[in-house]
């Protein structure tokens, strides 16, 4: 077969396998869109016939409209919160992979450092992130801090994990052959975590925007959070989803976004971490 046939065949194939994956996304979609879609008529169903007060419960619409309005405040707001996720989630990813690597090679530090992660999880981020405001002030350094507090625990978990289940005999084989502990967790335990710390990492992104919102409610010179609380006490209920219905699309965007990087990085981890299509 010539270089040129062989080309089209496989231009082919990536049309159908890219046309096939699109087809999956929205059969995959379509049934959380119907009820979203329904739930929104209801609701604006329900405040046209009971006319109730918009500073109580506004419609759809009027969220929409009024938002649309203020969409240039929501928009500098949105990208403060943004940045602030994207820092301290980068800030937690990188603390859990040195501790979680940290911690699989040695068992001392697994003994001393696995509880302590389980303890970071009870301490009430609506309650620490106050306290970490007035401790550090109203800079980026007590939003990174609450972020990390809510995000660290199930990458750092998920990766410790996902770095013991590796194959025995596969390590076996490795350590038969004269490899290295670091040429084992290299070429075996590694590449067997990253099913596990997706799932994690994906559980972790949506935590991340979460513990921006709080730190941004206790106090904030700019955001989302702050933007909510200040809406909130201007009566202003429309405003105030408006800007929950922008942190739940980047919540869901962020998501989406892990996907995409697990295809890059890894993409035979896709058929054991229970990816979107499972």
């Amino acid at each position: 077969m010539s270089t040129s046939a062989i080309g089209e065949a496989v231009a082919a194939d990536r049309g159908t396998y890219s046309f096939s994956g699109i087809r999956t996304s929205v059969r995959w979609a379509w049934p959380a869109v119907t009820v979203v879609v329904a739930l929104i008529a209801a609701w604006q169903l329900y405040v046209q016939i009971s006319g109730i007060r918009p500073q109580v419960l506004p419609s759809p619409a009027r969220v929409v409209v009024q938002g649309w309005a203020q969409r240039d405040a929501i928009a500098e707001n949105a990208a403060a919160t943004l940045q602030v996720t994207l820092v301290g989630f980068a800030v937690s990813l990188a603390l859990a992979w040195l501790l979680a690597i940290a911690v699989d090679f040695s068992p001392w530090l697994r003994r001393a450092f696995v509880p302590l992660f389980v303890v970071s999880q009870t301490l009430p981020i609506i309650a620490i992130a106050p306290l970490l405001i007035i401790w550090f002030g109203f800079g980026l350094l007590p939003k990174i801090l609450v972020i990390a507090l809510a995000t660290f625990f199930p990458m750092a978990i998920g990766l410790i994990e996902g770095f013991a289940a590796a194959d025995r005999e596969a390590r076996s084989l490795l350590a038969g052959m004269g490899a290295s502990r670091w040429q084992q967790f290299r070429y075996v335990r590694l590449p067997s975590s990253l099913p596990r710390f997706f799932t994690s990492l994906r559980i972790g992104i949506t935590y991340a925007v979460v513990g921006a919102i709080f730190a941004e409610y206790a106090g904030a010179s700019a955001g989302l959070g702050i933007y909510m609380s200040q809406q909130k006490n201007s009566f202003r209920t429309d405003l105030v989803l408006a800007a929950v219905a922008v942190t739940a699309a980047i919540s869901v965007i962020l998501f989406v976004a892990t996907f995409v990087v697990e295809r890059l990085v890894a993409p035979w981890a896709r058929g054991g971490s229970g990816g979107l299509h499972g």
